[in-house]
């Protein structure tokens, strides 16, 4: 059976090593956010540096997720100072789960304050594609999907919440 991989990605107006409570809050929200996700019904796994420590992306160990990328857009930092974003990947069993998860609970709280802490941006922030029973998707896949989602539009290949498609490529929409 398909799952469904979600990659998410914003530029923050400040580095994840700011020592500003804006920062703080972001850390701690985000903290609440993904312990509720994480136990939400449809949510399967989702990326986790093996030894991250706050604010590290680039050289941390992503083990099967492979090595951390960011779309050709972001123009700021690299290293544990300067990287000034916040991603995700992780892995659903379906479109309602997923939506359910975002713009519920913890994270429709984080969504409500999003401009607090993130640039807009004129790049879609979040992409869906189907992978098969036992794939698990890299950063790279991510990247490669969001990026194409710009370029073309949604397709079976990459989409999002309001313009879905079935597995098999036939569109549909989140209810």
């Amino acid at each position: 059976m398909p799952h469904l991989a979600l990659y998410t990605f914003g530029v923050l107006k400040s580095p994840l090593a700011d020592p500003s409570p804006r920062t703080d809050e972001f850390y701690a929200l985000g903290e609440a956010v993904y312990r509720r996700i994480s136990q939400h019904p449809g949510h399967l796994t989702h990326a986790e540096a093996a030894d991250g420590d706050r604010g590290v992306l680039f050289e941390a160990d992503w083990g099967v997720w492979g090595e951390f990328a960011v779309p050709a857009w972001y123009g700021k930092g690299r290293t544990a100072e300067t990287t000034a974003l916040a991603a995700t990947l992780s892995l659903w069993t379906d479109p309602r789960s997923a939506f359910d998860a975002v713009y519920t609970g913890p994270h429709r709280t984080a969504l409500n304050r999003r401009n607090d802490w993130f640039e807009r941006a004129g790049h879609p922030n979040h992409v869906f594609w189907w992978v098969g029973d036992g794939v698990t998707p890299t950063w790279r896949d991510g990247v490669s999907r969001l990026e194409h989602l710009h370029d073309h539009g949604p397709a079976p290949r990459a989409f999002t919440f309001p313009h879905s498609f079935t597995p098999d490529g036939t569109p549909t929409r989140a209810s």
